[in-house]
């Protein structure tokens, strides 16, 4: 499904939204999606990092 939304669409949605929760819950619904989608970055980069930090076994030379 292609994210190819347009200007047109952004209007529609920004429309609807105000129809739906009224100007003033939607500064507070922006701030709330924002802080969001915001911590959801820092899970998936903290659980990155976390992936990368992992040591590399060691393989042990045995000699004879």
């Amino acid at each position: 499904m292609p994210m190819n939304i347009g200007f047109a669409g952004i209007v529609l949605l920004v429309i609807l939204g105000l129809l739906l929760f009224g100007p003033s819950k939607l500064p507070q619904l922006g701030r709330a999606i924002g802080a969001t989608l915001l911590e959801f970055r820092r899970g998936a980069k903290g659980l990155i990092d976390q992936d990368e930090k992992k040591p590399e076994p060691v393989q042990s030379k045995e000699t004879k």
